[in-house]
């Protein structure tokens, strides 16, 4: 049997061309994925533990136990006192410090770089960090920049740059080097700038070190320098040696890697899910086909069991080369993936590809096992071929052309009907994000019932579209009712196409529907045209305000916060728009006035110094002083024709009986109702003035209309407004919004604007409008300029790079799922021979016959990305709303479209082979076979 088996492998290899494609293409992704993220990960240990191993002992100052009222504290840096004991110590061979604070550099345009300033940085003495082109700064004149902000800028070594001191005076550098923090997020996000360690202190005003780095004296360990560094700093200091600081940072970013391979192995698992289906659907065909070859096995002897492992064994052979070509091609694709996406993740220079042997092992088990697995039900059936079988003349596949019985129709209404009751589900209970689990296993059980009633499907829409096609001609009419005739076969071929169809769909409703949405959430939230705010710094207030949220550590706030300017986006607002489901730009919902009151910077240095106030009982906690929006910038502003309106936005945090934090906002200039509005659950927003207040629904507990809302004050009274409208969340009248008199009353302190909002003159030209805002800012190079049409431009960038990464991933299962249509016509050519032989006989010509098999694969494609678009926009609807409350439905009719153009496409080239073989078959040779 094994020998035949064989024999019979080598005689129909053809058969098998397509089905290995498909697995070979499941394993590649796997493989690829594996190789790619191992590649990866080491690029990152590299990086991290190049940098940490290249000292023996790191110290970075403890981080202090939360303080009495629970507000973290900033840990205390290490003095120079400290530094010289530990160059003192006898394990130590020498030892330096790094100073750490923030600096304001220029771009070329002369507007600050980044949300958040870059960290400014002084290395004195050794250090793990070193210049990776160029070298370190070594006077007052020179500068070094992370690789990470020269790529953000564009400068190099070489260029000059300028960077605002303390005094926000403007001073000249020339780059001599580059330096590669590598993946260390509190410098990668951010940025960095090096300075030499007297430049750093005179710009920065920084005394103390965030960092001591040591290297072990001749004949000590890392270790027993460590152990020393320990007992000299005491506990305020955390101290690893190199290889245990660089290991605790390798694993942070290892999780990163870990998250992206599972991603990558989701769309890996679905490539696999659809080669399944193809490699069943090609060994249904083949035992169908068979039928004969087997019943004579069984006439000369061979018992069932025999059979069964007969086609198991082809399966195992093809399961194994096409995997083990797979791993080769996942290979090549990880490679090729680390090459080009590697140093788009942050890598920096490329290491050696890894290919580790779990992930040789993984992708040949995988394909191996997805392959016999398709192919039990396939050998079954073959165990039941009965030895006179073997008398019939004919080829036919007979077994896929069974009917649809009642079971199959009520177990497959059975599975609509769940997947439905889950769907609603979603959308009735707020499930957060479990939503999109239940909306994932209600369309898994939808696929179950396409599977079950597929022929019911492929008939009924065949007869269909079928009225006009028997139409059009003699051709088209055959390729009808061959598609009806075998309405199992199509099902099963068409399948993997719906599934396919489904998730790209799928997503592309989701993407559009959260654009629609997001747009016109912007659109509501700025009905202006530029809003202007200064740069946000993390450095600490002069003075901290018990319960007020801070970034955490020195340590901690180093990177903290600093991924909301990562990008480098002229608008304050990009830091927030991902915040909640609404992606609200920053001050425009709680996490946004949240992030706007958390921290205090000195940016601008405008907003004056805090009272030195005790806090009573009942007393809100002292406002912290926001970065503001200079007079002048706004005097210069009005005075711009091309501008209409310009006002602004303050803001304040208290605290309030019940002990929760309530974001107090007024808006000098404006109109509450006319300039700025929300969507009113109550009241109305006309009736706002002094001594009233409009509250988001939900932010303060028990209040409605006309009630009394009681908000403590910097004055040490209590501040009694009257409820006049409820808003809803999340819009551009968050917290409690206040009359500008009553917020002055409240937080004298409060005396300047942290953010201002433009909106342009009527009739004027919007790039007048852009050089009116820019001129206006030009001498104050910290404030970030962003606009409503430049956010909603980001933001659709943002989808569509993330909308066609995902397409193209889940266009390998509609790849596999083309072979596999393409698999199924070239073996049903293969079956009727004899029958194309005879048509031809009877007229048919060459043409008409191609033709034929021509509308038979696009039909069989249509249905399939027919099905899997209805599917899919049900389910990105739903999975969309159960995320997204307020979703704006939207249907990409232009990708659908696209889409399926390109299922015509799949079909015609599915059937062009097929075609030319049916064609190519000699009449006679065929008629005279059996």
């Amino acid at each position: 049997m094994l020998r035949t088996t064989l024999a019979g492998l080598k005689l129909h290899k053809s058969r098998y061309v397509t089905t290995v494609l498909a697995i070979l293409l499941g394993v590649m992704f796997v493989s690829g994925t594996m190789v790619f993220a191992d590649t990866l990960n080491a690029s990152y240990e590299e990086s991290v533990m190049g940098s940490a191993t290249s000292v023996d002992a790191i110290a970075v100052p403890s981080q202090p136990e939360p303080g009495s009222e629970g507000a973290p504290e900033e840990p205390i840096p290490f003095t120079g006192e400290q530094l010289d004991e530990v160059r003192a110590l006898p394990e130590v061979s020498e030892a330096g410090g790094l100073l750490r604070s923030e600096a304001v550099l220029l771009d070329a345009d002369g507007r600050a770089v980044g949300f958040t300033p870059p960290a400014a940085v002084g290395l004195e003495g050794v250090s793990r960090f070193s210049a990776d082109e160029g070298s370190l700064p070594s006077n007052g004149d020179e500068i070094a920049l992370a690789t990470s902000t020269a790529d953000q800028t564009g400068f190099a070594v070489g260029d000059t740059v300028t960077v605002l001191d303390a005094e926000e005076e403007k001073r000249d550098f020339t780059v001599t080097g580059l330096v590669e923090f590598g993946v260390d997020p509190s410098y990668s996000l951010g940025g960095a700038v090096v300075f030499d360690p007297d430049t750093v202190r005179e710009m920065t005003g920084v005394t103390g070190y965030s960092e001591i780095d040591a290297r072990a004296a001749e004949g000590r360990t890392p270790q027993e320098a460590a152990d020393a560094v320990t007992a000299a700093l005491g506990s305020g200091a955390e101290v690893r040696t190199g290889e245990e600081y660089g290991l605790a940072m390798a694993e942070n970013v290892g999780g990163q890697t870990e998250m992206m391979r599972v991603a990558l192995l989701l769309f890996a698992f679905i490539a696999m899910f659809v080669a399944g289906i193809v490699i069943y659907n090609t060994f249904a065909i083949l035992i169908a086909q068979r039928q004969r070859e087997l019943a004579l096995l069984r006439c000369m002897g061979a018992k069932r069991g025999q059979v069964f492992r007969s086609v198991l064994a082809e399966s195992v052979v093809v399961g194994l080369v096409a995997s083990a070509l797979g791993v080769l091609a996942g290979v090549g694709i990880g490679m090729a993936g680390a090459t080009f996406g590697g140093p788009l993740l942050g890598t920096g220079d490329a290491v050696p590809v890894v290919v580790t042997p779990l992930a040789v092992v993984v992708g040949l088990a995988v394909g191996t096992v997805v392959t016999v697995f398709s192919a039990l039900i396939p050998a079954t059936r073959a165990t039941r071929v009965a030895p006179l079988a073997a008398l019939r003349t004919s080829a036919t596949a007979a077994g896929l052309e069974k009917g649809t019985g009642w079971i199959r129709v009520v177990f497959g209404l059975l599975t609509f009907a769940v997947s439905a009751g889950l769907v609603a589900v979603t959308q009735m209970a707020d499930l957060a994000q479990v939503g999109l689990v239940v909306v994932t296993a209600a369309a898994l059980i939808t696929f179950v019932g396409v599977v079950v009633l597929g022929p019911l499907l492929v008939r009924g829409i065949v007869r269909l579209v079928g009225v006009p096609l028997r139409k059009v001609g003699v051709p088209s009419m055959l390729a009808v009712d061959n598609s009806t005739r075998s309405p199992r076969r199509a099902a099963t071929a068409m399948i993997a196409l719906t599934v396919g169809a489904t998730l790209i769909t799928g997503y592309s409703v989701i993407s559009a529907s959260t654009e629609a949405t997001m747009t016109t959430m912007l659109e509501e939230q700025f009905p202006v045209d530029y809003q202007i705010s200064p740069q946000f710094s993390m450095e600490e207030p002069e003075s901290e305000e018990a319960g007020e949220p801070q970034e955490a550590s020195a340590e901690g706030s180093e990177g903290a916060g600093s991924t909301e300017g990562a990008e480098g986006a002229e608008s304050p607002a990009d830091g927030a728009e991902g915040s909640a489901e609404a992606g609200a730009a920053e001050g425009t919902g709680e996490a946004g006035a949240a992030e706007g009151t958390g921290e205090a910077g000195a940016a601008e240095g405008t907003g004056g110094e805090p009272a030195d106030q005790e806090g009573g009982a009942g007393e809100a906690p002292e406002t912290p002083v926001m970065p503001t929006v200079p007079a002048e910038v706004v005097a210069a502003l009005e005075s711009q024709p091309e501008l209409g309106q310009v006002f602004g936005r303050r803001s304040a945090t208290v605290e309030t009986d019940d002990d929760r934090m309530a974001f107090v906002y007024t808006y000098p200039g404006a109109e509450i109702g006319a300039d700025l509005t929300s969507d009113v659950v109550e009241g109305d927003l006309a009736d706002m003035g002094p001594g009233r207040a409009v509250v988001a629904e939900g932010h303060l507990d028990g209040v409605g209309i006309g009630d009394t809302a009681t908000l403590p004050s910097e004055n040490g009274e209590d501040l009694s407004l009257e409820v006049v409208a409820v808003v809803e969340e999340m819009q551009m009248l968050s917290g409690v919004t206040v009359a500008e008199e009553d917020f002055a009353k409240a937080f004298p302190q409060v005396d300047g604007n942290e953010m201002l909002f433009v909106r342009a003159a009527e009739g004027a030209d919007p790039a007048e409008v852009r050089d009116a805002v820019y001129t206006a800012v030009e001498d104050h190079p910290t404030m970030q300029v962003g606009s409503a049409a430049e956010m909603k431009n980001q933001f659709s960038q943002i989808l569509d790079i993330a909308f066609y990464t995902i397409a193209a991933m889940l266009g390998l299962a509609i790849i596999i799922a083309v072979f596999g249509i393409s698999n199924t016509m070239a073996l049903s050519v293969l079956e009727r021979t004899r029958e194309s032989a005879l048509l031809r006989a009877l007229g048919l010509a060459r043409g008409q016959l191609r033709r034929m098999l021509s509308v038979e694969a696009v039909l069989l494609c249509l249905i399939g990305a027919g099905i899997g678009i209805v599917l899919g926009v049900v389910f990105g609807w739903a999975a969309g709303a159960s995320v997204l409350p307020n979703m704006i439905f939207a249907v990409p009719v232009g990708q659908i479209a696209m889409f399926i153009a390109v299922a015509v496409l799949a079909g015609l080239l599915a059937s062009v082979l097929p075609g030319r073989r049916a064609a190519g078959t000699s009449i006679t040779g065929a008629l005279a076979s059996e």
